[in-house]
């Protein structure tokens, strides 16, 4: 099943038209994007845009063949004009089934935003979802003949809008580590080019130019997820909103916590509550130090068959920790740090200990790890020795983990910079 791209971008096209702002401005060439609209086996086309016809032909493609336009959501402003010989555009009612004659079977895919989804299956088996901009599949996803879910070779939606969209279906099977995800309905929200490539790839998703065609079910082209990655950033850099950003496509994600709370702090508990309400709903939380069981695979009691007195199950949900200068924090304070004496007379040697069993535990890890850092040391030196101590364990312990992550980055003002990966 060959399936082409006319457009890729949100309703209103990327850029949009008369917006100054910097991601419309620096959005020419291949980042430019007609409203998304695809055209299967040149004999279903999915979302009518301004010249189809034209970008069908940019494409290398006729749109003669059309036998069949189905509307994903509602079109805001005039009347779109269908082009003479295209069949009138409609939409299917969800749940709803369709074999069209050349083939291919469409089924109406109920959605949580006014509009449709759609899941086209070819007469080899592949299947591909669509979902309109802003938009996640309501419900539970379906299984076939009471065999489960059977994942996509292919989806197409919203990535960047809506990752929790992505979460749910790959929470459900209906996306698997084979799935070739494809980020459409882009819009001006993230500035085009490497900025946009890096977050749809963080995903487990990428996006391609107008008028690409592709063959669904090819799997060579799905990036490969890092398992470990560091980010680190100074204060109100973004690092943890970046962290986040990173894991908010995937589901069950464990946020360990690793501040605690601050009795008659009004100001700290500010802050945990505002990176708590931007949390998925579907993500857990803990609020613990105790970094070495997560990351050998940790249990569930909540999960366990009979109960929590019945055997572990073992956790591969992802984990992510913010952040270690907290770890460090109460590391030191536990080992005597913050006196000479007791760091002279052991202490220094536990911290190192406990470093390097947490470095350890992260080169063994089999759990998908975004940790965040504070990045120091590059501003005034301290006054203090307790001061200058804690900075240089921090350089350290960064450095460390850092070495075992397959991704690095360094948010500076909110950009995020590769350092590594």
């Amino acid at each position: 099943m060959e399936l082409t791209l006319l457009g890729t971008g949100a309703p209103r096209g990327l850029p949009r038209p008369g917006c100054p702002c910097a991601a419309c401005a620096s959005a020419v060439g291949d980042e430019a994007r007609a409203a998304t609209a695809l055209l299967v086996d040149g004999a279903l086309l999915l979302d009518l845009t301004p010249g189809p016809a034209f970008a069908a032909a940019r494409a290398g493609h006729s749109l003669t063949a059309v036998r069949q336009v189905l509307l994903s959501h509602p079109h805001d402003g005039p009347a779109m004009e269908v082009p003479a010989g295209l069949p009138q555009p409609g939409r299917v009612a969800d749940g709803r089934e369709l074999a069209l004659l050349d083939g291919h079977r469409v089924r109406a895919v109920a959605v949580d935003v006014p509009g449709t989804g759609y899941e086209v299956g070819g007469a080899e088996g592949e299947r591909l979802l669509y979902l309109p901009p802003g938009a996640a599949p309501a419900g539970a996803a379906e299984g076939e003949g009471g065999r489960g879910v059977r994942p996509y070779d292919m989806v197409l939606l919203d990535v960047l809008g809506r990752p929790d969209a992505l979460a749910r279906l790959r929470a459900s099977g209906a996306v698997d580590a084979a799935t070739d995800v494809l980020g459409v309905h882009l819009d001006h929200t993230v500035p085009p080019g490497p900025e946009l490539h890096r977050r749809l790839a963080a995903a487990g998703a990428r996006a391609v130019p107008d008028g690409t065609s592709l063959l669904v079910g090819e799997y060579h082209a799905v990036p490969d997820l890092p398992r470990r990655t560091l980010v680190l950033g100074g204060a109100r850099s973004g690092k943890s909103a970046e962290a986040e950003r990173r894991l908010a496509a995937f589901p069950d994600v464990l946020y360990v916590a690793t501040g605690g709370t601050r009795d008659g702090d009004a100001e700290w508990a500010a802050r945990v509550s505002a990176h708590r309400e931007r949390r998925p709903a579907s993500w857990r939380t803990t609020e613990t130090c105790d970094l070495l069981p997560l990351l050998e695979g940790g249990t569930r009691p909540e999960d366990r068959p009979g109960g929590p007195a019945a055997q572990a199950v073992p956790d591969d949900s992802p984990l992510l920790i913010d952040c270690l200068a907290l770890w460090l924090t109460h590391a030191m304070d536990e080992v005597g740090a913050w006196d000479d004496e007791k760091w002279a007379a052991g202490g220094e040697r536990e911290l190192r200990t406990r470093v390097d069993e947490l470095v350890a535990a992260v080169r063994g890890t089999l759990r998908p790890v975004v940790a965040v850092s504070n990045e120091v040391g590059s501003g005034v030196v301290p006054a203090t020795a307790s001061g200058r101590r804690f900075r240089d364990e921090l350089g350290r312990l960064n450095a460390m983990f850092g070495a075992e992550c397959e991704h690095v980055l360094l948010v500076v003002a909110g950009q995020a910079l590769a350092l590594r990966g």
